[in-house]
This record gives C-alpha cells, structure tokens and sequence, in this order.
C-alpha cells in the first residue's frame, strides 16, 4: 500500500500528491456492448466495473510511486552532482586563497627586507656623510694651519735667501756699500783688500766650481762639497744619499738623541715627515689630556731629557692630542733639526734661488747651529 510523500528531512524532493480520478471502461468492453446490439447496461455490467475499480487504483499507485522513485532519482543524481560541483569549486577557491596568503607572505617578508635595508642605506650615507664633514674639517684646520705655517716660512725664506739686484743691492751682503760711519765693527777676522785680492782662487775637483775663501776666514771642505753638488743635482730626502747620510750620522741623528730614547724616535720621526708642532705655553695654562710633565712648584719635567726645569713649551705629533712639555734646551735642538729639514725641502721644491756654494754655506751653518744646540748652547728667547 502506499504511504503517501516522503518526509522533508529525507533531503529529496516531495513527490507529486495523487489526484483522484474517475477512471471510465473503454476499449474492449465498449465494443462488446456495441456488438451486442446497443443493449442496456444491466446489474451485472455495474457489479463487474465495481470489480475493476479497485486494481484499477492500485495500478496507478504503483505508477505514481515509480515516478516518484524515478524523480527522487534524478533528483538525487543532480543535487550529487551540484555538490560534486560546489566541492571542486570549493577546493579550487581554497588552492586560490592557499597561494594568495603565500603570495601575501613573501610580499610581506620583502618588504621587511626592504625596509631593514633602506634604513640601513640611510644610517650608512649619514654615517658617511659625518666622516667626510669630519675629514673635511679637519683638511681645512690643516690647510689654514699649512698656510700659516707656509706664510711663516716664505717670510723667513725671504730673509734666508740671498737676493740682490743693481738696482736694489742687500746692503748686509754687501758691507763695501755702507758708509763708514754705519757700517760698524764687524766680527771675526778682517782681511785687508789687497790681501784678500792676492788669495789665490781654489778649485773644486769634482764639479769644477771656483771656491774662493770667505772673509771670515772660512773655507769650503772639497769633499762636502762634492756630496753636496751630486745632492744637489736631483734633491731628494732619502737617507741612502751620501750627503744626507753624512748629516744624520754628525748633526741629526746626535742632536735628536735624548734621554727618553723612545719619546726621542718618536719625535725624529715626525721632524722627518713633518707634522711637529711645538706650541709655546702660557703661565696659566695647565696641563691636558694625557701630558708628559710633572708639576714641581713653577717648574717641569721635560719629557725628552727628563730635567726639571721651566718648560715655556710643549711639543705635538702629528694629529695625536698628546702634549710633551720641553726645556728650552730640548725646544732649541728640535728647532735647529727642523731648520735644516725646512731648508733642504726648499732646495728640493725648486724656492731656493742661489748658486751652490751659497746654498752649501747655508746648510753648513744650520749643521753649525745643530751642533751648537746639541752642545746645550741656545739663544734666551728659546
């Protein structure tokens, strides 16, 4: 028997509703009473349709119901394959926002990366910049310091150099030009004229140069004067030159021998390379950073020869912020080292204007002047 549609829970769609109709005898049964001659319908022709009624409705029952099992069917057949569907859809949309985060996390990442290192770019370029604004200051206090320094020693080169001209002669090289009245005792040994034009000329044998004796009694040792001349004809400071190595070895090299020998390199080293600065020092300053003197009442300890004594300077090397303070004695045997360096780098820089046997009487009076400083001989001002 038939139970009527399926519940709605079942997840299938409900069934068509059985509709009664009234079903009439056709066929066979029309044509037996059409043959047998149009005859009324009599009870046992009622009695026989009320028979049929019955399988009649169960027929259409069963017709219904496979109908509905059909469209149940189908309809299951479609809603799987709409979820079939919708799964794939689904698992496509999940693969979509699969590689979409991945995507979103590398992006992420490179830009992290790319942020750390735009910062860092930006610290290193203002890392960079305060260096160069550093050593760019520090050129410039140089330079204005060299040009000091420079105007300084153009100054004193001027009154070093021997210039004269007819028009304006140096009276000073040139005493027959002063008048008797000014022109005042001079030192040492005066040669009469006669006696001075009766000197017989000595000649160099190496360079062929014509050495007459001075009016002082001075005369030019051969041999110097050989090693001069082959400096002389390509200047350089190097030591392996038998020249300079002659100076080092009696004027240089003693006159920077102190007793602090470690100080004592240290401070021959920067003369050679010149970045020395000896600076003069007030009453009232006191000491910095890292000074080499001890305080005894108004004296120091000169940190080269290690003598208390007043110590009116003080030495620096190079760009160390370092200050050595130093007696007058020590002051005056570096000066005259750095005057004999300040001198030969002139000739080899092309200042000096002079023939070679003046130039020779100028480096053997600075030797002199170093040999004196390193006897302890030195003017009051040092």
């Amino acid at each position: 028997p038939w139970r009527g549609p399926p519940h709605p829970d079942e997840g299938h769609p409900p069934p068509l509703e059985a509709v009664p109709v009234p079903w009439k005898s056709v066929g066979p049964y029309k044509s037996h009473r059409e043959s047998l001659g149009g005859l009324p319908e009599t009870p046992a022709g009622e009695e026989a349709q009320g028979e049929e009624g019955p399988a009649a409705t169960q027929l259409d029952v069963s017709r219904l119901r496979s109908s509905s099992m059909e469209i149940r069917e189908k309809g299951s057949e479609f809603l799987k394959e709409e979820l079939h569907k919708a799964q794939k859809e689904l698992k496509l949309k999940d693969e979509e926002c699969e590689r979409l985060s991945k995507v979103r996390e590398q992006l992420e990442q490179e830009l992290e990366e790319l942020t750390a290192s735009l910062f860092e770019e930006a610290h290193r370029m203002v890392r960079d910049a305060n260096m160069k604004q550093a050593a760019s200051e520090k050129q410039l206090k140089e330079a204005r310091g060299k040009i000091d320094m420079l105007q300084a020693e153009v100054t004193a080169l001027k009154t070093l150099v021997i210039t004269s001209t007819p028009a304006s002669p140096n009276r000073e090289l040139h005493p027959q030009l002063l008048s008797p009245t000014k022109a005042g005792p001079r030192k040492g040994h005066l040669r009469h004229k006669s006696t001075s034009s009766a000197l017989c000329p000595a000649v160099c044998p190496v360079a062929g140069h014509i050495l007459t004796p001075d009016k002082e009694g001075k005369e030019v040792d051969t041999t110097l004067f050989a090693e001069f001349q082959a400096w002389r004809e390509s200047p350089t400071l190097d030591k392996t030159s038998p020249f300079l190595e002659r100076v080092y070895r009696e004027d240089v090299g003693p006159c920077l021998d102190f007793t602090m020998q470690e100080l004592s390199a240290l401070v021959r080293s920067a003369v050679e390379d010149n970045t020395l600065t000896i600076e003069p020092v007030a009453s009232q300053t006191l000491p910095t950073v890292k000074v080499a003197a001890v305080d005894c009442g108004h004296t120091k300890t000169c940190a080269l020869s290690g003598l208390a004594c007043a110590c009116r300077h003080r030495i620096r090397l190079g760009d160390s912020e370092s200050h050595y303070y130093i007696s007058p004695s020590s002051r005056a045997r570096i000066t005259a080292v750095c005057n004999f360096f300040t001198y030969i780098r002139y000739i080899q820089q092309g200042l000096v204007r002079q023939d070679a046997e003046p130039m020779f009487w100028e480096i053997t009076r600075l030797r002199k002047e170093m040999s004196l400083a390193k006897l302890g001989f030195f003017p009051h001002e040092a």
